[in-house]
């Protein structure tokens, strides 16, 4: 199905239902009791790739066929929201969280929640779907508005699931960290239930984060191909 908008959706499809199905409570504890722990996390890993390998493939190849005409104010939309994704990976990959792979153990920490899960209890998701939907405007086609769309369901859904497992598989200790957090980034803060962890957070992960969102922004001609400045 290579070469069609349907081998896109087809395996957009297929990316997006192979993470919620290998994850969920149906499959998951089935295949970690056959394989073992590092077992499913490397057939997970295996299937991921497999998928985002086809999905790529499958948007390369892809046909063009439009759906609003370029316009030079789009490609603005990346660049303001880009710095923000980029922090958030940054920052979320760097720090220990109880929502991570293996790091239910952590809700047991007199702050298990620090620095920027303060802001969001899923930084790293957030920077995806951030990037997703950023890169839509710009890309006014079937195949890209496939693609990106993709990776958007992904993150929220993803953020769905791994609350709903953290809350059965925390019990008691969910309460405090939920009322603490938020899924929206900053709610809690705002409503004043949680104080801006800026010390947790670090002035070296916000200067991280810029430094990779420059070099993604410098990178990106010689990576996809096109400038990611609007010129």
């Amino acid at each position: 199905m290579i070469g069609s908008l349907a081998g896109v959706l087809a395996a957009a499809a297929v990316f997006v239902a192979s993470h919620m199905l290998l994850s969920s409570d149906a499959m998951r504890p089935a295949l970690i009791g056959q394989l073992g722990e590092g077992g499913f996390r490397i057939l997970y890993s295996l299937v991921a790739l497999a998928a985002l390998a086809w999905l790529v493939a499958a948007y390369a190849s892809a046909p063009y066929v439009g759906l609003w005409p370029e316009s030079r104010w789009t490609r603005y939309v990346p660049l303001v929201v880009m710095p923000f994704a980029a922090v958030l990976a940054l920052c979320g990959a760097t720090t220990r969280s109880p929502f991570a792979v293996g790091g239910e153990a952590l809700a047991e920490r007199s702050d298990p929640v620090p620095g920027v899960l303060k802001v969001t209890r899923h930084p790293v998701l957030w920077a995806l779907a951030l990037w997703a939907l950023a890169h839509i405007p710009p890309n006014g086609d079937v195949a890209s508005l496939i693609l990106f769309a993709a990776f958007a369901v992904l993150a929220f859904a993803g953020m769905y699931h791994i609350d709903r497992r953290r809350e059965r598989s925390l019990g008691a200790a969910w309460g405090p960290i939920a009322l603490t957090t938020s899924v929206l980034p900053f709610a809690a803060i705002a409503s004043g239930r949680v104080k801006l962890d800026f010390a947790g957070i670090g002035a070296w992960r916000l200067l991280a984060g810029v430094a990779v969102y420059l070099a993604l922004l410098v990178g990106h001609v010689f990576v996809i191909g096109v400038s990611a400045l609007p010129v």
